[in-house]
Order: structure tokens, then C-alpha cells, then sequence
């Protein structure tokens, strides 16, 4: 039987170390049963690489659905829509790194014009679950990754960076030489939506100004209608709520890391009208700026609660 629609989508923030380029979920923690009490999908802000070790369940990729098992990850681009579903009762091991790559490509990687943006189009161009038997050195360099994180060792993440930027090529390579109907290496649903992924981008680089709608859409070369309805049925928000949660994301970043007054954060926001800011941040972490600022422990019940997810440690 089909599972239900899902009806929002979850737009999980991970705020990088400084001047890093990737960093790393490991641990017991991440043995669990996934997708408990969830329905809906979610996406982030980097690329996420994942690695199962044990369990089983449904991996959903864009609109498709997949069987998981050990022994299998998965490669899924920054604002591609996907979640994890254990088999009901039983817990699986993950394992995660999520990745800058615009940052570790731009710093790395030299060559003819292009190059650069021809890297990073086919490292986006679909999400990835596949088999480690199948591509055993892909699958390497990912626990190999992981090793090299967990060590804390002097240098380590500058190893890492380096290993994750020979498993970048690769990826670049199996996904240009890739057909569409090979499906050992699986592409997630439909194909990445280059131009709703352009947007967001744009919306994540432009949050801070007076955004309009009608902007975008201008800066994307479609009309309005045609831009809401695209970006609705993918995103399932409508184009406003998803500038609304970048905007307040960013305000609990600041209010959570600076003492800076709360009509300053409103203004470096989006929010020029501090009526403006306090009514939507209300609306979406359930209580006052002020109020959440007094209550850090709150943190991150409250991101979860409010779809808008970020990872303390650092």
C-alpha cells in the first residue's frame, strides 16, 4: 500500500564549524528507529553523505521509495527532499557527513573555466543509494572519511577534506558516465529540479534583503503564477513560509550567539518591521525572541517542534 502523502517538508539546518568544509555525525546516537512517528520530508542546507551499518527500512528519495539495508549509502544533495524509515520496531546504525561543496570545491579545485561549476553540477545532479559490494571503493573512502573524523587526531579535518575531495570526483565521474536507466547506483525520484535548487540557493544568499516574490521570480525568468506553482508543489510550502523559516533560522543563530538587541537581528533578517519579525517568530518557534533567548535549553526541542532543525557540538 502507497504511504500517505506527505503534506510538509522539513527544512533541516546545520551551521558549519568556521572555516571548515565538512563535518560529521558519528556515533551511538545514530542507532536508532528512524522516521518513528514522522511523516514528512525534510532537506538541508549541504550535502549529506550517509553510511548504513546495520538495520533495514525505506529510504524515500525525492518522490520514490527504495529498500535500505547495511552495507549501503547514500549521497543526497543540499535541498534535495528525503527521509529515512526504519522497519517498524527495529532500530538501524547510521552513520553521516555533510558537506560544503561549493566552499571545499572553490578552495581545491583549479582548471578551464568551468570546471569548477561542471564539478559541482554533476556531484548535484541526483541523489544516490547504493549497494557498498557494488561500488566498494566509494564506500572506502566514506567509512575512511568517518575514521579520520572520529580520531580527533592533530590535522584530522584537513585529511578528511582531502579524502572527501577524491570521493567528490568520483561522484563527479560515476554520475556523468551514469545512464538513466542503470539502477545500480539509484537515482532518487525525479531528477533534481536544477532550477528550484537555484532558487533556494538564491533565497539563502538574499534572505537579509528586502525579498519579494515577484523578484525572484523576475531573477529566475518566470513569471510569478507559474513560480509559486512550482515551487509550492516541490517544496511543499508556499515561497513565503520557506523565506520566513530561513529568516528565523537566522535569528536564532544570532540570538543564540550574540547580545546584539532584537530589532538589530530583526533588521539583518529580512524584517525591516519589528511587528513583522516578532509575529512570524512566534508563529514558528511558538514563543517571543526575548522569551526564546532566556530559555537556551530549548534550543532545540523548539527547532524540531517548528521544522527548522540545527545540530549543537561545535
Amino acid at each position: 500500500m502507497a504511504r500517505k502523502k506527505r503534506q510538509m517538508a522539513e527544512f533541516r539546518y546545520y551551521k558549519m564549524p568556521d572555516n571548515c568544509a565538512l563535518f560529521a555525525l558519528l556515533g551511538d546516537r545514530w542507532r536508532q528507529e528512524y522516521g518513528r512517528d514522522i511523516d514528512f520530508l525534510h532537506f538541508h542546507n549541504y550535502l549529506e553523505i550517509g553510511y548504513c551499518y546495520d538495520g533495514s527500512g525505506i529510504m524515500t528519495l525525492g518522490e520514490k521509495e527504495y529498500p535500505y539495508s547495511g552495507s549501503e549509502f547514500t549521497v543526497i544533495p543540499k535541498n534535495y527532499l528525503h527521509t529515512t524509515n526504519s522497519t517498524p520496531g527495529t532500530l538501524s546504525r547510521w552513520e553521516y557527513l555533510f558537506v560544503d561543496v561549493d566552499r571545499l570545491l572553490d578552495r581545491a579545485v583549479s582548471g578551464t573555466p568551468g570546471h569548477v561549476e561542471d564539478m559541482m553540477r554533476r556531484i548535484n545532479s541526483r541523489a544516490v543509494l547504493a549497494k557498498s559490494r557494488e561500488y566498494p571503493g566509494l564506500a572506502k573512502k566514506i567509512r575512511g572519511i568517518m575514521d579520520v573524523m572520529r580520531s580527533h587526531d592533530p590535522f584530522c579535518r584537513e585529511e578528511a577534506e582531502g579524502l572527501m575531495l577524491a570521493f567528490l570526483a568520483e561522484i563527479a565521474r560515476q554520475n556523468g558516465d551514469q545512464k538513466e536507466e542503470d539502477v545500480n547506483v539509484r537515482a532518487g525520484g525525479v531528477r533534481s529540479d536544477e532550477l528550484i535548487f537555484r532558487i533556494l540557493d538564491y533565497i539563502s544568499e538574499h534572505y537579509s534583503e528586502d525579498l519579494k516574490i515577484s523578484d525572484i521570480a523576475g531573477w529566475a525568468h518566470i513569471s510569478e503564477t507559474h513560480f509559486r506553482r512550482i515551487f509550492t508543489s516541490y517544496m511543499n510550502m508556499s515561497p513565503l513560509d520557506y523565506i520566513n523559516q530561513v529568516r528565523i533560522q537566522a535569528a536564532c543563530e544570532y540570538l543564540k550567539k550574540t547580545d546584539e538587541p532584537v530589532v538589530v537581528i530583526a533588521s539583518k533578517c529580512g524584517f525591516p518591521v519589528s511587528s513583522t519579525f516578532n509575529r512570524n517568530f512566534r508563529h514558528i518557534m511558538g514563543v517571543s525572541p526575548a522569551e526564546w533567548r532566556k530559555r537556551p535549553e530549548n534550543y532545540e526541542q523548539q527547532i524540531l517542534k517548528f521544522q527548522i532543525h540545527s545540530e549543537e557540538g561545535w
